[in-house]
């Protein structure tokens, strides 16, 4: 038994941030319906497509069902005021406002379903001057600093190249419904949440925050050596910031000199002189593979790790041997990777929680769940309140 079988979810948000939370409840065993506009959730035309499908939609929509209905038609919106009042969870990313204008905000639904918990999540937030911004996951990368403390070698803010601050809002947003609805059970109260992007960003940059603010000036490197270093074939990830590992560094390319050399002898020193260690490093690990570079940092202990790509993270035996992977055959587009989620049952690649819905896949069933004959729903499909 899955924690939320038998809590029932409405999603009526789009991209990621949203449906992430709304796809983990549905892995927790919640009925969960995707809400979408008849010309689809917008995430499933962020990147390439796959038929209906985005990588990153196929990601976070697993286990639900999609009902696509106009929501500027009388009847569609008749039929979602009618699904929110039978939910348990309401979730929503439009701009604050527009769930008004439709009489599906928090207020209107809980005068019918006065326990039900509905959660917004936006840009930033219900309130303040930039309430109303459009934004996506670049934009908050640059807005929260997170950009600041992530610079190329130039100097150049970089965005990092996934959808990171989307992913962790889906999160946050999955952790606010969880106890929200353990407190319902409690009291029987139901509650809003306001979840938004720039909020979900500062919690996760919560420590640089701090030590931006005790060192009033560029965030420090941890320790050093530690970083990402070429190899004859590639690329390895090092961490010999500890003592013992520097030391161990040291013998091992010869510079057995730099464990007395004040610019590196202590951990302070080596961070004071980061950029000089680095520098003289690099040569070093230049004139072995990364298979060898790994076989010799293993055997003294020393943090690395090649720099693998997707390709190899699917061959490599420690993934396998705990199948982090699961490959399940989505309906119309072939064999993809799923990974486990932590702390989860295993993917089932056969069941209904590994597959992703095609846009108003299950408009029918769930108009007929809601009491809709067949002539109605083929009405209502002609008059394309509906698709």
């Amino acid at each position: 038994m899955r924690a939320f079988e038998g809590l029932r979810v409405l999603d009526a948000t789009q991209g990621v941030a949203g449906p992430h939370c709304g796809m983990l409840l549905a892995q927790h065993g919640a009925d969960v319906v995707k809400l979408e506009p008849l010309g689809g959730d917008w995430g499933r035309a962020l990147g390439q497509r796959y038929g209906d499908h985005s990588a990153y939609e196929l990601a976070v929509n697993r286990g639900k069902r999609s009902i696509a209905v106009d929501l500027k038609h009388d009847y569609g919106l008749a039929i979602a005021k009618d699904l929110a009042s039978k939910a348990d969870v309401v979730l929503e990313s439009f701009r604050p406002g527009v769930m008004a204008r439709f009489g599906l905000d928090y207020a209107s639904v809980r005068e019918k379903n006065p326990k039900v918990v509905y959660l917004s999540v936006t840009g930033y937030g219900q309130e303040g001057p930039y309430n109303t911004r459009p934004v996506t996951d670049s934009v908050i990368q640059a807005y929260s600093g997170w950009m600041s403390v992530n610079k190329d070698k130039d100097g150049l803010p970089q965005r990092i190249s996934i959808i990171a601050i989307d992913v962790m809002t889906g999160l946050y947003a999955f952790q606010a419904v969880a106890p929200a609805l353990y407190l319902r059970s409690r009291t029987g109260e139901g509650q809003y949440l306001d979840i938004s992007l720039a909020g979900s960003a500062a919690a996760f940059l919560t420590g640089k925050m701090i030590e931006f603010h005790k060192e009033g000036a560029e965030p420090m490197v941890l320790g050093a050596p530690v970083g990402t270093f070429q190899t004859a074939d590639g690329f390895i990830n090092m961490n010999a910031r500890r003592d013992a590992h520097f030391s161990a560094l040291c013998d091992l390319i010869g510079q057995q000199g730099w464990k007395d050399d004040p610019r590196y002898n202590t951990p302070a020193a080596r961070i004071q002189h980061e950029a000089d260690l680095m520098a003289a490093i690099r040569p070093a690990m230049a004139t072995k593979t990364s298979a060898e570079w790994l076989h010799i940092l293993e055997k003294h202990d020393i943090l690395a790790a090649k720099v693998n790509d997707f390709g190899d993270v699917f061959a490599d035996p420690q993934v396998q041997a705990i199948n982090q992977i699961a490959w399940v055959e989505q309906a119309g587009i072939g064999q993809i990777p799923v990974p486990q989620i932590p702390g989860q049952a295993k993917i089932d690649p056969d069941g209904a929680l590994a597959q992703t819905p095609g846009l108003g896949q299950h408009t029918d069933k769930i108009l007929a769940e809601l009491g809709y004959r067949k002539e109605r729903i083929a009405a209502l499909r002609g008059s394309e309140a509906v698709r």
